[in-house]
């Protein structure tokens, strides 16, 4: 169990971007980030992602397709990480698993542990550990860029991007710093928690 409690986000405090100014500001700011560490909290376990051939492959039910996908996008992951570590900016994903796990999060795992394995940073956490902090509702969607920008990223009802809302006052930012660095640091290694977990099960139903 995570020992510490969520904060909150103030209601509007923030400043509401649409899926295209979200995603322009954030390679902007991430893009300019040096000798500095990023952090994203994933809690729902299903989301609909466009423009991803694999998962369209999972939408057909075409597992060893989906897989395949993957592994070719494996240099360009490990360059990915290659470029991180050359500016010094980290980048750390901690994604939250309900099990039994549900189609599409068994197909992100796949994906996870590749970019593990070619150097990325991602851990995973149990949802029966932040229970505490949901009492009220699931943990918010969260991308955080070297302590200063903070975004609180929207989906519709199927799990479809719809934008963020961006937040960079110190007073909510730092308090969301501090709780994602301790729960990253409870968490799994994704490599480890998909040796033990994913690897085992047979092909998800389409998803």
């Amino acid at each position: 169990m995570l020992d510490l409690l969520a904060p909150a986000l103030p209601e509007g405090t923030g400043r509401r971007l649409g899926a295209d100014d979200y995603r322009r500001d954030f390679r902007e700011r991430r893009g300019a980030i040096r000798d500095g560490n990023s952090w994203k909290l994933e809690r729902r376990q299903h989301f609909e992602e466009a423009g991803s051939p694999s998962r369209d492959a999972l939408r057909r039910g075409n597992w060893p397709e989906a897989l395949r996908l993957f592994e070719a996008e494996r240099p360009a992951v490990r360059a990915a990480a290659v470029e991180e570590d050359r500016r010094g900016s980290a980048f750390h994903r901690l994604r939250v698993v309900e099990e039994p796990l549900t189609p599409y999060m068994q197909w992100e795992l796949h994906w996870l542990a590749l970019r593990a394995e070619c150097g990325h940073r991602v851990r995973v956490l149990p949802a029966t550990s932040v229970e505490k902090s949901e009492a009220r509702g699931l943990l918010p969607e969260l991308t955080l860029l070297d302590g200063r920008t903070l975004y609180r990223v929207l989906y519709d009802a199927p799990g479809a991007t719809l934008g963020a809302i961006r937040y960079t006052d110190p007073a909510t930012v730092a308090p969301w710093t501090a709780y994602l660095r301790h729960a990253y640091e409870s968490a799994e290694d994704v490599l480890s928690y998909f040796t033990r977990v994913v690897q085992p099960l047979p092909p998800p139903p389409p998803a």
